[in-house]
C-alpha cells in the first residue's frame, strides 16, 4: 500500500458550488460579514456538499478509535499504562464529559477498538471486533507495530469511513481514546515538522506534572531519532512511531475526503494523523475542519502546517473528542442559518416611473399616448 495513491482520488470541495453559496449570500437579509464566521462555514459546507443552499446536517457522528501505547510505561501520562480500556468503558456507559455532550446533543457514538491492551472479552465485541494488535511497542526504543499491521490498520480505517458514509452521517466528530497517545502523535507532528521535541511537548489531556513533562520529552526525543530516517514513507512512519489507533485514524480521514464526507478534528491525536493524510494527499485538509484549541503546543503547529483555524478556544483539553463535539452545534447553526435564511425582496423594476422627463401613460387605439 502506498498511501501516495490517495492523491490522485481526493479532489477538492466543489469550487462553482461555493462561489453559488458566495452569490446566494449577498442575496440573504442579514448583510454580508453580519454573521462572521458562519458564513463561511456555511459556504464550506455547500461546497462539500455540492448543494445550494446548503442541506441541514441531520446524521453527525462521534468515531473514536481507541488503543494503548506501551511508551506510557515510561510514565508520561497521568493514566496508568495500559487503562485506554477504562476510557472506552466509561465512554459506553454515559460517564465521561463526551459521552454527557453526546447524549445531550443527541449524537451516536461509534468506537473503534485498533490496538487496546486488554482482553477482549471486557468489552462488546462491536468494539473489539477490529483490533488490529494488542498494545503497540515503545516507541522510543522500538517499532510501534509491523508494516503489515500498520496496513491493516490503515485499511481498518478507511473501512470505518466506508461504511459511515454508505449509511448516511454527512458529518463525522473525530476523537481518541487513548494512553501515550499524545506522545506517539507529538512525535509525528515533531518529524513532519522538522522541530525539536521540546516545541511540542505538552501535558496532554490526562495533565502530567513536570518530571512527567521531562520524561516525555526525552521519549519524543529519542522517538524522533527513529522517525526522521523514516520520512519519506508515511506508512513506515506510521509503523514505526504511530500506532494502530493512529494508523486507522489516518486512513479514516484520506477515505472521508475520498468519500467527500466532512470531519471535525479534536486534539493533538487526530491533527497528528490529519498531518500523515495531508503528507499523502494535499487536498484532504480542504474536507476538515478543527473543533477546538486543545492547549497541546503540537496541535497549534500541526494546524498551522495545514492552515486550519479552530472553530473554538474554551480551554477544553479533557481530549476523547469532547471539544470537536462542541463545535458541531456551531457547524449546524451554520448550516441552518445559510438554509432558511430568506432572501431580500426583488427592487422595484421602475417601469412605471417617467422615462426621459417624458411621462408615461397608457396607449390608445389609435397609438396615441392617452394621459391617465
Amino acid at each position: 500500500m502506498n498511501l501516495d495513491d490517495f492523491s490522485d482520488l481526493i479532489e477538492r470541495p466543489d469550487g462553482g458550488v461555493r462561489r453559488d453559496a458566495e452569490e446566494r449570500r449577498e442575496r440573504l437579509i442579514v448583510p454580508p460579514g453580519a454573521l462572521g464566521r458562519l458564513d463561511e462555514l456555511g459556504e464550506w459546507l455547500s461546497a462539500a456538499q455540492q448543494a445550494v443552499p446548503v442541506k441541514p446536517i441531520e446524521q453527525p457522528r462521534v468515531v473514536l478509535f481507541a488503543g494503548d501505547h506501551g511508551v506510557a510505561e515510561l510514565g508520561v501520562s497521568g493514566r496508568a499504562a495500559g487503562s485506554a480500556h477504562e476510557l472506552v468503558r466509561a465512554t459506553l456507559d454515559g460517564a465521561t464529559p463526551l459521552a454527557v455532550l453526546a447524549r445531550r446533543f443527541s449524537v451516536p457514538v461509534r468506537i473503534v477498538d485498533a490496538g487496546l491492551d486488554c482482553d477482549p472479552e471486557m468489552l462488546p465485541e462491536s468494539v473489539v471486533r477490529h483490533r488490529v494488535r494488542r498494545g503497540s511497542g515503545r516507541i522510543d526504543i522500538e517499532d510501534a507495530m509491523t508494516a503489515e499491521e500498520a496496513e491493516r490498520a490503515v485499511r481498518l480505517g478507511i473501512a470505518i469511513a466506508d461504511e459511515e458514509a454508505d449509511s448516511g452521517t454527512d458529518l463525522v466528530v473525530l476523537g481518541d481514546l487513548s494512553v501515550g497517545g499524545t506522545t506517539a502523535a507529538s512525535t509525528l507532528i515533531a518529524a513532519l515538522c522538522g522541530t525539536d521535541a521540546s516545541v511540542v511537548t505538552g501535558r496532554g489531556g490526562a495533565g502530567i506534572d513536570d518530571l512527567a513533562w521531562m520524561r516525555k520529552c526525552a521519549a519524543i526525543r529519542d522517538a524522533l531519532r527513529r522517525a526522521r530516517p523514516v520520512l519519506g514513507d508515511q506508512l513506515e512512519l506510521l509503523a514505526t512511531v504511530g500506532g494502530a489507533d493512529l494508523a486507522a485514524m489516518t486512513g479514516f480521514l484520506l477515505q472521508c475526503a475520498v468519500r467527500r464526507l466532512p470531519v471535525i478534528l479534536d486534539g493533538v491525536v487526530s491533527s497528528a494523523c490529519a498531518l500523515v493524510a495531508q503528507r499523502a494527499a494535499f487536498r484532504a485538509p480542504d474536507w476538515w475542519l478543527a473543533g477546538q484549541v486543545s492547549g497541546e503546543p503540537a496541535q497549534t503547529k500541526a494546524l498551522d502546517r495545514m492552515a486550519l483555524n479552530p472553530l473554538l478556544d474554551q480551554g477544553v483539553i479533557v481530549g476523547e473528542g469532547s471539544g470537536a463535539l462542541l463545535a458541531l452545534p456551531l457547524v449546524q447553526a451554520a448550516a441552518a442559518l445559510a438554509a432558511e435564511l430568506p432572501e431580500r425582496a426583488p427592487a422595484d423594476t421602475g417601469e412605471d416611473v417617467e422615462k426621459d422627463g417624458d411621462e408615461v401613460g397608457t396607449t390608445g387605439e389609435n397609438g396615441d399616448t392617452v394621459d391617465d
